[in-house]
């Protein structure tokens, strides 16, 4: 499944008049906090997980919160004013979550989670340049000052490197097309904001009749991606969790389009080993995996979360023990 937006989200005009946690309830119950544990929230967002944790491990757990976007970071710190003392908030990738974990002093670690979706501050403000719902500058990046933006990224690439990416991050359809349109606006001049962008793509390729589903959708998710690292960053996070989560620890991951669920699936079914050629009985080189998955199948929200939170229909939740 793709990340989606809609052209109208939660009160009609593509905002959200406020930030609700994806799957809070489902993700609490596969963590199952307790007091006296160590946890993180590895994308802590405006908090909402980390606070549903906080509760949920009273009086003495304590919660360790990762971000790279200091505006999300800032109102964060003031939502979870009541718990602290129990509560520490980092600005930093989550991809190095062990550093901070050891820096921090929260080793070792009985739980942890992360949700890669886009933050509803993040799409409702235009000037961050994720959305095509508002204008704004083509910018991308999660944390506002580091890094190449979407626009310096599209003055440098050609036609063949763009395509490559709308393929890969975005499962794009006719990507090359897609790929020379982008890039003819921008060398005429017509390719500097948000909406540019949308506009481009929506003449490349149209609309689908009887979709709500913008067919910017899968472009907006793919420069998004690249300008990031996005499946990088997830990579090298999943590659840590085994050296850092103590056994009968957990982790809950939310991911909201299939190549994040894919990585992350991967990664909890372990290493497998390469069938036999011959279809001889072989003794599998291969070392057993760190995770026993709580799910066989990712968690999904109900149908009154969608109804409440349009934005949580692309969400799957796996959780994993470690063993």
């Amino acid at each position: 499944m793709i990340e989606r937006e809609r052209d109208e989200c939660v009160n009609g005009s593509g905002a959200t008049d406020v930030h609700v946690s994806v799957l809070a309830d489902e993700i609490i119950a596969g963590l199952a906090p307790r007091s006296g544990g160590r946890y993180i929230d590895a994308t802590l967002g405006l908090g909402g997980h980390t606070a549903r944790m906080l509760e949920a491990s009273s009086p003495d757990g304590r919660v360790l919160g990762i971000d790279r976007d200091p505006e999300a970071i800032a109102r964060a710190r003031a939502r979870l004013l009541p718990f602290a003392g129990r509560v520490t908030i980092v600005e930093g990738h989550f991809s190095e979550i062990e550093m901070h974990a050891a820096r921090h002093g929260f080793l070792p670690v009985h739980g942890v989670i992360a949700d890669l979706g886009i933050s509803s501050l993040q799409l409702d403000t235009g000037g961050r340049g994720f959305s095509f719902l508002h204008d704004g500058p083509l910018d991308m990046r999660m944390g506002p000052v580091v890094g190449e933006t979407a626009q310096a990224m599209l003055e440098r690439l050609d036609v063949d490197a763009l395509a490559e990416i709308l393929r890969s991050y975005g499962e794009q359809d006719r990507p090359r097309a897609v790929a020379r349109a982008i890039l003819r606006a921008r060398d005429e001049g017509a390719l500097s904001s948000t909406k540019d962008l949308a506009r481009v793509v929506e003449r490349a390729v149209g609309r689908r009749p009887g979709t709500a589903i913008h067919p910017a959708t899968r472009v907006f998710q793919a420069i998004r991606i690249a300008v990031n690292r996005e499946l990088v960053e997830l990579e090298r996070f999943l590659a840590g969790l085994a050296r850092l989560v103590v056994p009968g620890g957990r982790v809950a991951v939310i991911s909201f389009h299939s190549l994040e669920d894919r990585l992350v699936k991967r990664a909890f079914e372990g290493p497998k080993a390469e069938p036999s050629p011959h279809k001889l009985p072989v003794a599998p080189d291969v070392e057993p995996s760190s995770w026993l998955r709580v799910s066989r199948r990712p968690i999904t929200p109900s149908a009154a979360e969608v109804e409440r939170n349009p934005r949580a229909r692309s969400a799957k939740l796996r959780v994993a023990e470690r063993v």
